[in-house]
């Protein structure tokens, strides 16, 4: 079985997801990515049920070479981040996670960028963009999502989620977690008041600590 490891990858993290509440349902998916081949969630299947050979494979320009079930719907997206999406600091782009997680979609409804009120902002980048809304799975989506992703390593959907990329798909779904959190912090806080935030300059100074954390 092609990409079998990446296969069983995607069912794990996509099981995770649920699990840890970033969607509900069949929403959100998963992709990992090796060489020119993606292994991604199918569209509309129960993510508990998933087996490894239940995931697609799919080419860069989308073509289906592995798998009976159809590719998630947005497949544009993924394909997106992996053939055009650059990291910051030149880091391979290997998984993609893409949530409805409900804190982050509640953000998206009410600025332009999640206001900076934790350094931990800065595992996306200086700041983290709401791309512009259009239909899901449509390339005018994909469109928007790249541009919100410029410098960044993920954005929030206007009305609709997340999307995170990273170096495998533990780092893309870290990213998922931390953005999620931070838009919990930010919509807790600014419930009881009005939240001091952080100055620019700080959350740049974070970014460039983050290059050098861990092991």
């Amino acid at each position: 079985m092609i990409l079998a490891e990446e296969r069983a990858e995607v069912c794990a993290y996509a099981r995770r997801m649920t699990a840890d509440g970033l969607v509900v349902g069949t929403s959100g998916n998963v992709s990992v990515r090796a060489g020119d081949r993606v292994a991604v969630t199918p569209t509309g299947v129960d993510y508990d049920t998933l087996t490894a050979a239940d995931i697609p494979v799919v080419a860069l320009d989308g073509t289906v070479v592995a798998g009976d079930l159809k590719p998630t719907s947005e497949l544009p997206m993924h394909l997106t981040v992996y053939n055009e999406a650059a990291d910051p600091d030149g880091k391979p782009v290997t998984a993609v996670v893409h949530t409805h997680s409900v804190y982050a979609t509640a953000v998206s409804t009410l600025v332009n960028e999640v206001p900076p009120i934790h350094y931990m902002l800065a595992a996306i980048g200086p700041t983290a963009r709401v791309a512009r809304y259009a239909t899901y799975g449509t390339e005018r989506l994909a469109k928007a999502m790249l541009e919100a992703l410029d410098e960044r390593r993920g954005c929030l959907l206007a009305n609709h989620g997340t999307i995170t990329y990273g170096d495998g798909p533990g780092a893309a779904y870290h990213r998922a977690q931390q953005l999620e959190w931070v838009c919990q912090l930010w919509l807790l806080a600014r419930s009881a008041g009005s939240p001091s935030l952080l100055p620019p300059a700080e959350i740049e100074h974070v970014v460039e600590k983050l290059r050098g954390y861990g092991q």
